[in-house]
């Protein structure tokens, strides 16, 4: 292992952005040289030369997941969170976007339509009948059914009554489904979201063939559409914020000049240049490479270098920590007693017990 900290990226078949951050990396600076990750053996708790990793793949490869936890627990900083994007999916988000006061989607989580391997129908003696007169109700039509965990617009359909609805998740088998009312949009924008802290608004037409999406113009201008920027900033950090995630994407749908957060559980977003375009790629490579370089010098080594949300870090487990500590203080002291002592600890305490009857 060199004893110079790298920064390195972790990627599969995309092929401009990765080498394009390696190079701006090393044109900012030199202190931690950057290339592509190299993995030869994973051994538990033997931590990598990496100070930081920017991960794109993990998400499609279960061998660098472990990877990559294994390097956050050993000092990594990687990029996004290994940990909660382990957890992570759409239902969790878009309720806790509820929570940050970010309008979403009306959403109703579904049980798979096909049950899952190894279950049958003891196995979901809790779960009563879907109100489906009602669950039509709340959303309405159209409205769209999709993954409650996953991406890539796979296994979404949009649905225009019942029987599409019906016809549709016969066909989800063992996926948990979301059930979301569709939003008829005058604007639509993808926001990059990197280090918590630089954001980038970008008109973008979903409807469009995928190498035409950014090929958009705002359409909301003069005072309401600077109002609308500002808001759509505010909701991307208070999002990423409350999530952890350093790299991410944002989507809304602007309907009646509020912004809705549709999909933002991006944490390996497209960045090609060729999706993209030019002057947004230069900026996320730009973005990401400054990220990295300010992490790599914050790293501290063996320690925990992960970023994680205000949704974990305001957790309250105060009993439990209180009680290992009463513990681990207990283990500590009576490690350090001598045998002859801890046998007269325990007749004294006997002694006690018999005086008290």
């Amino acid at each position: 292992m060199s004893n110079k900290p790298k920064i390195g990226i972790l990627f599969g078949q995309e092929n401009t952005f990765p080498q394009a951050f390696v190079d701006r990396v090393n044109e900012k600076q030199r202190t931690f040289p950057a290339e592509f990750v190299s993995i030869e053996q994973v051994e538990q708790s033997v931590p990598t030369d990496y100070a930081v990793i920017i991960d794109r793949i993990s998400q499609d490869v279960p061998f660098y997941k472990a990877f990559l936890k294994n390097a956050a627990l050993t000092g990594t900083a990687v990029i996004n969170n290994p940990f909660w994007w382990s957890a992570d999916e759409k239902f969790f988000n878009n309720a806790l976007a509820v929570q940050l006061g970010v309008p979403v989607p009306k959403t109703i989580l579904l049980p798979s339509k096909e049950r899952p391997d190894d279950t049958n129908h003891n196995s979901f003696r809790n779960l009563k009948h879907m109100n489906w007169d009602g669950i039509f109700d709340h959303i309405g039509f159209p409205a769209f059914m999709k993954p409650h965990a996953g991406g890539g617009w796979k296994s979404v359909y949009k649905v225009d009554n019942p029987e599409q609805m019906f016809k549709a998740y016969d066909e989800t088998g063992q996926l948990v489904m979301l059930y979301q009312e569709a939003i008829d949009f005058t604007d639509y924008f993808r926001c990059y979201c990197i280090g918590g802290k630089d954001v980038r608004i970008m008109p973008y037409e979903p409807r469009n063939p995928h190498h035409l999406r950014y090929a958009a113009e705002m359409k909301t201008t003069g005072d309401a559409g600077k109002k609308l920027l500002k808001t759509m900033t505010e909701y991307v950090l208070a999002l990423n914020h409350g999530l952890g995630y350093d790299f991410n994407t944002v989507e809304f749908a602007v309907r009646d000049g509020i912004p809705i957060a549709i999909d933002f559980c991006n944490p390996a977003p497209d960045a090609d240049v060729n999706s993209v375009g030019q002057e947004n790629f230069d900026w996320v490579v730009e973005a990401a490479a400054s990220m990295a370089i300010e992490r790599a010098k914050k790293a501290q080594k063996g320690k925990d270098n992960l970023t994680w949300g205000t949704f974990v870090r305001n957790s309250i487990g105060g009993e439990i920590p209180a009680l290992a500590k009463v513990a681990n203080e207990k283990i500590a002291r009576e490690g350090t007693e001598s045998p002859e002592t801890r046998k007269s600890s325990q007749g004294r305490s006997e002694r006690r017990k018999a005086e008290k009857k």
